[in-house]
């Protein structure tokens, strides 16, 4: 292990060193590299590294420029697992969990939609207790006013029956 400071590269990200003033970080930390294998001598045993490890937070066609610039590749197995995570699986699992993802959706459509036809109906329920709470309101006013009126007639027929026995007495008397 070396203790070296680590930097996370990022796309625009710059420093400040007092030699060099302000600078992109991957300028710094690749001179900063550079000066360290200027002070190193390699050993013939260790394998060289190359000047720019591909990170993840560059971008697929920045890779492909520093892996082609350089002679060597620094490992298959790294390669090929950056090449692994750039493409996106095609396997059956993969179209499995597409669809069940698609089906979760759907599903939790058709209970929202459920969730308001339920709302919708208890209000409509309500909306029609109303009514009809409503009508037979009016239909005991309806019953009211037509029991009176049924009164007021059988009193008009009783007053007319009793005066027409008076009056045909009276008639009768005089006579």
């Amino acid at each position: 292990m070396s203790n070296e400071p680590q930097f996370l590269s990022f796309k625009g990200l710059k420093s400040y060193s007092p030699e060099d003033g302000w600078g992109q970080v991957n300028d710094i930390v690749q001179n900063h590299v550079r000066s360290q294998d200027r002070r190193k001598t390699p050993s013939p045993s260790s394998p060289s590294a190359p000047d720019k490890v591909p990170t993840l937070t560059e971008m697929p066609d920045q890779q492909a420029q520093h892996s082609q610039g350089s002679a060597q590749m620094f490992d298959p197995l790294i390669s090929e697992l950056f090449d692994q995570l750039r493409s996106p699986p095609a396997d059956e699992l993969t179209q499995t969990w597409r669809t069940i993802a698609a089906e979760v959706n759907l599903l939790t459509q058709r209970m929202a939609l459920h969730r308001e036809l339920t709302d919708r109906l208890e209000q409509l329920n309500s909306d029609i207790g109303g009514l009809r709470s409503t009508i037979l309101h009016h239909l005991q006013e309806v019953q009211h006013a037509a029991d009176q009126q049924l009164s007021s007639a059988r009193l008009r027929a009783e007053v007319s029956a009793l005066a027409q026995s008076k009056l045909s007495a009276k008639l009768k008397d005089s006579l």
